[in-house]
């Protein structure tokens, strides 16, 4: 091999390699979805904490992971994490906005107390609204909710914001809790949404 081509070949190997680490590094794979080992939400990088498929009866719904500042063990460390936080959901199959929106809520109220359910009502009642502003979710889409601190949470579909900004975390926790609180939409993902223990 003469020492232009040994070059250009070094070169080429050198190029792949460089395009290869600019992408971004597959932590997850669930349902055949890719999760991202690492996101930026308003700025900050945030570490993939779970995953999993959320099943009903013998139907993959869609696939959910969690991200966070840092790896968590427990739902209340989960829910006390500090910094932005990140939900993302990819549907696996076609979903009417009134069917998954019927069952984000079920999910919510069946995880929070009377009280809480009082409290969170104004945003809980403008977080399913925003349900109304699209058909349905197909499958491939990605539903996105992000919370930062200082301004709330934030919905977007498809990179498109849908809803308004809600300002309290505990609206936010409470829509964690759909998967992990005490009464999980689907027990078999609760403990997938939390890192094992080293």
């Amino acid at each position: 091999m003469s020492f232009t081509r040994r070059k250009i070949m070094q070169g080429a190997v050198a190029a792949a390699i460089l395009a290869a680490s600019s992408l971004p590094a597959f932590a997850a794979e669930v349902g055949g979805i890719k999760f991202p080992d690492t996101v930026t939400v308003a700025g900050q990088e945030l570490v993939l904490n779970g995953a999993g498929v959320r099943s009903k009866l013998v139907f993959k719904v869609y696939a959910l992971g969690f991200y966070l500042k840092e790896k968590k063990t427990t739902v209340a460390d989960v829910l006390a994490s500090s910094g932005p936080r990140r939900i993302r959901i990819m549907p696996m199959r076609d979903l009417t906005s009134d069917d998954f929106g019927m069952a984000f809520m079920k999910g919510l109220n069946d995880n929070v107390s009377a009280d809480e359910r009082t409290k969170l009502l104004p945003q809980t009642k403008a977080f399913g609204e925003m349900f109304a502003q699209f058909p349905g979710l197909k499958k491939g889409d990605e539903l996105i909710v992000d919370w930062t601190p200082g301004v709330g949470s934030q919905a977007t579909l498809n990179g498109k914001k849908v809803g308004e900004v809600l300002p309290d975390v505990a609206f936010f926790n409470a829509i964690m809790r759909i998967w992990i609180g005490d009464k999980p939409v689907d027990a078999a993902l609760k403990p997938k949404m939390l890192v094992a223990p080293q």
